[in-house]
């Protein structure tokens, strides 16, 4: 009987050691979860049999430390949450190993190849939020946006006079009180420049006079006795560049105010660009993945999502840094990055390893000592029995 007993022991060190093992091998593996192997006693009634392996645990909820890389495409989750990806047979994984690329297609596909799963895009470049499917990178070049806004927001000096010559003249500077050019893009991606010219024509009454390629427009903006604008605030001006469509702003005058104090422009904002070169990816905390262009732009190219699980111990284990989804784990809890449960993206970085080595040298010894004695009880079963046999 003691030899059996003994033998299961020698059996589930074993199974320990090699458990063990492989986490040390791993300890450097991306987004790795260690196990641990679980004993339980075996009896026959009252009567003891020996040690079996119930079973082995993930440490799934315990996180890794995070380190930086520097590459985009690099991608770790700083809270809970799992990569969600699909394989070539449909099936979906859930892994914290965030090393992904683009391949031939430019899908975003995780080191094994599976394609990582989000919110895309549809043609007009808007996020499709109510159906999950495999984030692709689009790779043309940006076309030039013409400008059709401009928000402006400004401080007209109140003690300032009106001018004493008429009418307007941008070659004499007595004829208006303070200027300001925006910089506009036409319908080809060139640039054109809009010259404002303030002029003051009467207490809390001010005339705008818009120039801009030999098009000239007049505005007249009106304010209260509180220094709040309180008309005028939607202009728009017309001009027509050679060789593209005519630039029809929209100008926002809301927030510009009018105190005793300097003439400050706080905002000058015009959209619109000239066309560009796509130059690489940014992933957002969110999980917003963006093309980055040469003119400055930045164009969304769909939104990663995470899962989440009531019992993460019930997903079955793939690899180390892969599972699937079984009844025990229940239904994948998809959503943002930053929502509910989920952590946020962490772009150019990656999570480590979460085996605790010194944890696992300590361990590896106290195996040796188990599976030394084990062999000791064996070694001595064996003499009692020769000592029996020669006794006879």
């Amino acid at each position: 009987m003691s030899f059996n007993i003994a033998l299961s022991g020698l059996n589930a060190v074993s199974d320990q050691l090699g458990t063990i093992s492989n986490n040390i091998a791993n300890a450097g593996t991306t987004g790795f979860k260690s196990s641990r192997t679980n004993f339980g006693s075996v009896y026959a009634d009252s009567q003891a049999l020996g040690v079996e392996v119930l079973g082995k645990t993930q440490s799934i909820s315990q996180n890794g430390t995070l380190v930086a890389t520097g590459r985009t495409l690099d991608l770790a989750i700083s809270g809970g949450g799992f990569f969600t990806t699909k394989g070539t047979n449909g099936e979906q994984a859930y892994t914290r190993a965030g090393v992904f690329n683009t391949d031939k297609d430019n899908y975003l596909v995780s080191a094994a190849g599976h394609r990582l799963q989000g919110y895309p895009i549809d043609a007009a470049g808007t996020l499709q939020t109510g159906a999950i499917g495999d984030l692709q990178v689009q790779t043309a070049n940006l076309p030039a946006k013409a400008t059709d806004s401009l928000k402006f927001i400004a401080n007209l000096d109140a003690d300032q006079e009106v001018p004493g010559v008429t009418p307007m003249d941008p070659a004499n500077v007595d004829s208006y009180n303070f200027t300001y050019t925006s910089k506009v893009y036409d319908s080809v991606g060139r640039e054109h420049a809009v010259t404002q010219y303030f002029v003051k024509t009467a207490e809390n009454t001010w005339d705008v006079h818009y120039q801009a390629g030999g098009a000239t427009q007049t505005a007249n903006l009106q304010f209260g006795t509180d220094g709040q604008l309180v008309a005028g605030h939607d202009q728009a001006f017309t001009f027509n560049p050679p060789g593209a469509n005519p630039i029809t702003m929209a100008i926002d005058y809301s927030g510009t105010s009018q105190y005793g104090s300097d003439f400050v422009v706080t905002s000058n904002r015009a959209n619109g660009y000239t066309a560009g070169e796509q130059t690489g990816l940014a992933v957002e905390k969110d999980g917003r993945v963006f093309a980055t262009y040469s003119n400055g732009q930045r164009m969304v190219q769909g939104q990663l999502v995470l899962a989440n699980f009531v019992n993460l111990q019930g997903l079955r284990n793939e690899s180390g840094t892969m599972w699937t989804a079984t009844e025990e784990s229940g239904a994948p809890l998809m959503d943002i990055p930053g929502a509910g449960q989920n952590g946020s993206i962490a772009s150019g970085s990656l999570e480590n390893s979460n085996v605790d080595l010194t944890r696992e040298l300590v361990g590896l010894m106290e195996s040796q000592r188990n599976y030394q004695a084990n062999t000791k009880v064996l070694s001595t079963d064996k003499e009692l029995a020769q000592l029996l046999f020669n006794a006879i």
